[in-house]
């Protein structure tokens, strides 16, 4: 288990320097970055050549790289637009994008499973049908109508949750916002352990331990259950990630100010440390995230060894 744990972190290493290099070119190695930061504007020469000396624009681009990891090593991801270090936003955004994950994620998980066995175990019925027809409309409507829809009735007709998100975000605010960023995961993980179920309650190994006289609430937990949620702990390991990088739109709905927020500040404000510093931290938690998926593999199903 250790050895396997030091390996995929050894395998992290390459993931992480070539997708953060990718990033990096993309960044500032397309185009004049102090012509973007300063958009349709001309830039004063002596501030022009202040960034360029700064962020060591006129080196080679892969020791521009070197010298931005050296810094992001040591805490240093450069400053923003605002002249904010990057450093700050991330304390101060990463906290609260985290809660909303996390309200997002219980909600897609919980209610995505529960809803994904039950129409699995009905397969052919009303519910089967009726959970079918529910996902692929959640599936079939952008995020941001479901957005704009939910904090219009739920907050501003009918007074049921507060239409933006307090300061602090509390977790009582995050509901809402929680269900939109969710809502068309939720609608592939019921599909998808819905699928699952189906095909599993024909297998012979389920069959045998009906006959064996076990209770049907045995059966389905500790039998069927555990494989059928190794794709679906894949999925929702993935996952986790992409409810982080996705929050873009939700965040700008209902006001957060997490992750998505200050990207998007630093796209509209043509920060590129920014864009940089926020991405390569969701770099790391999709590895990381990945990482957690492989560790609980053997854990549901006891037939894979960490080799």
């Amino acid at each position: 288990m250790g050895r396997y744990v030091i390996r995929r972190l050894l395998q992290m290493v390459p993931v992480f320097i070539g997708t953060t290099l990718l990033i990096f070119v993309m960044v500032w190695g397309l185009g004049d970055p102090v012509a973007a930061m300063f958009g349709d504007r001309t830039p004063d020469p002596a501030t022009a050549a202040q960034i360029r000396l700064e962020y060591h624009l006129n080196d080679p681009l892969l020791q521009q790289y070197w010298i931005y990891m050296k810094g992001v090593f040591s805490g240093d991801f450069g400053k923003a637009w605002n002249q904010q270090p990057v450093t700050d936003l991330l304390k101060t955004a990463y906290p609260v994008t985290l809660r909303l994950t996390v309200v997002a994620f219980l909600i897609e998980a919980i209610i995505g499973v529960a809803l994904g066995v039950f129409a699995g175990l009905r397969r052919g019925r009303f519910f089967d049908t009726g959970v079918l027809a529910m996902t692929l409309i959640v599936v079939s409507i952008p995020t941001f109508v479901t957005g704009f829809v939910l904090q219009y009735f739920f907050g501003v007709k009918w007074s049921i949750v507060h239409p933006s998100v307090g300061e602090g975000a509390p977790f009582k605010d995050l509901i809402m916002p929680g269900l939109v960023l969710a809502g068309v995961s939720l609608a592939y993980v019921a599909r998808l352990t819905r699928t699952s179920v189906a095909e599993n309650t024909r297998a012979d190994y389920l069959r045998t331990a009906v006959a064996k006289g076990l209770p049907r609430r045995r059966v389905i937990t500790n039998h069927m259950l555990r494989n059928s949620l190794i794709p679906v702990v894949t999925f929702l390991g993935t996952d986790i990630g992409n409810l982080m990088a996705g929050a873009l739109v939700t965040e700008r709905i209902f006001n957060i100010h997490g992750v998505g927020y200050q990207i998007y500040q630093g796209i509209v404000h043509n920060s590129p440390a920014t864009v940089v510093g926020f991405v390569t931290v969701l770099v790391i938690v999709f590895l990381l995230a990945n990482l957690l998926v492989d560790l609980l593999y053997a854990v549901l199903d006891p037939r894979i060894r960490y080799a």
